[in-house]
Parts: structure tokens; C-alpha cells; sequence
């Protein structure tokens, strides 16, 4: 499920034209705990509606008191200077490669052009400390098109780790999602003693899953329970030889002490087994995908096991030494409601993470 390669530049293109930004996870994402904290207009559509994890629905025949309603957001006509903005914490701090304006449904009335700041305040700033923030510019000012998604790549070459982002249009209309794709980049300080290596929140990433057709293996990893099989990862009925797998880059590298599998809610189609095995690769170094997992560099944490359907499932693990890559193999295939891997850093590598975090501070 890698995604294709980025188009060079910043700008849009159209929805055949998928960017290798999109492999980041969403920061903004409510998912993760995102939340919009503030719009300077919200008439027509209320800004929470921007970081949504679902895709944008559309009722043609749904109107209210205010006009058409719409699964986004949306400003009203403006008939003065400026431009509406709206304003997002994200759920974990992070240094951002790209950002998607998906304007989907709005057709006459989106905005014709975009640009998008970040900022980055400790603790929990209010929305006076953010206007007078001192904003650093993502995306400068861009054309924007309607009933599409808009991406725009961020230039990372000096990365710098931002806890909010402002998305300004120009001058007005209306925009259906906002995600804000990146490396999260948490603080340290919330790294230490026993933590769950594969959570998003922590830094925890999907890097490689055989097979998404139905959802993604990112969202096992997410925070919470899931509520429905929707909020899980599920893949197709294999028909053929082999098994389905993901491959999850840790939040640090540590050593994983125990896990959790649960297939919560998947009834019918849960794995007949799974298996997780662990890796130690250097940055840079190209993941090994071969289906069966045996180049020698994964080693078993959990030896392949019967796993019960719409079961939370805790095993102790066999890890003996750290890593830094999870690999979460399913036979033959058949879906996780969530994937947990507690265990802890060395103090070698939560010193490599305050470097890291204080590296990125702007």
C-alpha cells in the first residue's frame, strides 16, 4: 500500500496524482486527537467538521435555516478586505511534509486560493496567545481548486516541529477536510517508564501492510478502543498462498515487554492466527517486505498463535534485546481491531529523543 511517488513543488493536482506525503500519519486528525480551536467565521459550516476522519458525505436535498448544509466547513460571502481562517491544534506534536485542502462538493463556492502557517507554544496556549503568535509559512499562497483534493508538499529541509497550523483562505468559501500529514515528534518527557511503542501518539507509524482493500493497519494503532469493525484494519479474503502483514515503524527504539491483540468486533473475518516479529535497522535501510519474513533480520517476539474472534488477547512477549520496527503478520488474513506493544527505552535512546525534540523546536 506504499503510495506512488510525489510530484515535485507545491501545488495541486488532481486525485489520480497521490503524493508520497500521504504515507505520514494525519496529526490533525480528531483520530489523534486533533481539535480545531478556533475560525474567524463558521456561518454556513462549523469548522470542526475540517478534521473529520471520515470522508465528507454530501445530501443534496439537505438545507437548513442558514442554506445548503455541508460536511465541512464553510464561511459566508465576505464583502470586505482580509480572509477567513480556521486554526487547528494537532493531536501530536510534529514536523509536517504535507497538507491535503479537500474542497469536496464545494464547487461554486470554494476558495480560490489557499496558504497555511504553523506556530509551536508549549503547554496549552488559548486563543489569544495564538493570534499573537509570531506564524511561520508552510504553504505560501496557492491556488486552490473545487470538489477535489488540493496537496501541497512542504518543504522539510530544515524540519521543524510545530504544534498548531492555521489554514487561511482567500478570500472566502468553504473547505470540506483539512489533514495535515507529518512525523510526529512527541515530547520526551512522556517517553519514560513503560509506554505502548506502537502508538501513534508516541510516534508510532505504519510503514508497509500487504494488503488495505477494505481499511488501513493505521488505525490500529490509534488511540482508544474501537467502537465498530470500521475503526480497525481489514483486509480481503485471500484466496491464494501466503498471509497478510504490516509492518510498523516504533515510536523509539525499546524493547517490547508485552502486547495486546484485539480483534473487538470482528466476529467472522478475525486472523485464524498471528505472529509478531521484531527488527533493529538502521535509518534509511530498506524495509524487508518478502511475504514470509525470513531474510534473517526479523526475529519472533510471539510465535505464531490461535487468536479468538472479538477477543482482546494479552501475551508476554520474548524480546530480548531492542528494535525499532514491528512486524504483525495474520494467516491467512482477516482483521485487528487494535495492536498495542508495551515496553520501554534504554537511556541511551530517550537521550536520542530529547535530542531529536529539542533538534526540531523552531
Amino acid at each position: 500500500m506504499n503510495p506512488q511517488a510525489a510530484l515535485g513543488g507545491t501545488g495541486t493536482e488532481n486525485e489520480d496524482s497521490v503524493p508520497d506525503f500521504l504515507s505520514y500519519p494525519d496529526l490533525a486528525s480528531r483520530a489523534l486527537a486533533g481539535s480545531v480551536v478556533a475560525a474567524n467565521d463558521e456561518l454556513f459550516a462549523q469548522r470542526e467538521n475540517l478534521i473529520s476522519a471520515h470522508s465528507p458525505a454530501f445530501d443534496p436535498a439537505d438545507f437548513g435555516h442558514k442554506g445548503k448544509v455541508y460536511d465541512g466547513w464553510e464561511t459566508r460571502r465576505r464583502r470586505d478586505e482580509g480572509n477567513d481562517w480556521a486554526i487547528v491544534r494537532l493531536g501530536v506534536p510534529g514536523v509536517v511534509h504535507g497538507v491535503v485542502v479537500d474542497t469536496a462538493w464545494f464547487r461554486g463556492n470554494y476558495p480560490p486560493f489557499i496558504s497555511v502557517e504553523a506556530v509551536a507554544l508549549d503547554g496549552y496556549p488559548g486563543l489569544a496567545d495564538l493570534l499573537e503568535a509570531d506564524w511561520h509559512t508552510l504553504v505560501p499562497r496557492s491556488d486552490a481548486l473545487g470538489d477535489t483534493p488540493n496537496y501541497y508538499a512542504v518543504d522539510t529541509a530544515r524540519a521543524r516541529r510545530w504544534t498548531h497550523v492555521r489554514l487561511s483562505i482567500y478570500p472566502d468559501g468553504g473547505v470540506a477536510r483539512f489533514r495535515v500529514h507529518g512525523e510526529a515528534v512527541p515530547d520526551p518527557d512522556f517517553l519514560t517508564g513503560t509506554i505502548d511503542l506502537a502508538a501513534a501518539e508516541n510516534g508510532g507509524s505504519l510503514a508497509y501492510a500487504s494488503d488495505a482493500f477494505y481499511s488501513s493497519p493505521a488505525a490500529i494503532i490509534l488511540p482508544g478502543r474501537a467502537r465498530n469493525m470500521g475503526e480497525g484494519w481489514e483486509n480481503a479474503r485471500r484466496r491464494g498462498p501466503g498471509n497478510d502483514y504490516a509492518i510498523f515503524s516504533l515510536a523509539q527504539r525499546g524493547t517490547i515487554r508485552h502486547v495486546e491483540v484485539d480483534t473487538s468486533y470482528y466476529v467472522g473475518n478475525a486472523p485464524g492466527w498471528v505472529r509478531l516479529s521484531v527488527a533493529d535497522l538502521a535509518p534509511g535501510v530498506n524495509l524487508d517486505t518478502s511475504p514470509d519474513g525470513e531474510s534473517g533480520r526479523w526475529t519472533d517476539i510471539l510465535a505464531k498463535v490461535a487468536v479468538q474472534a472479538d477477543t482482546r488477547h494479552r501475551f508476554l512477549t520474548d524480546a530480548t534485546a531492542p528494535a525499532t520496527h514491528l512486524r504483525l503478520d495474520v494467516y491467512p488474513d482477516g482483521g485487528l481491531a487494535r495492536l498495542r506493544a508495551w515496553g520501554e527505552l534504554s537511556d541511551e535512546d530517550l537521550a536520542k529523543a530529547r535530542t531529536r525534540y529539542e533538534e526540531t523546536r523552531p
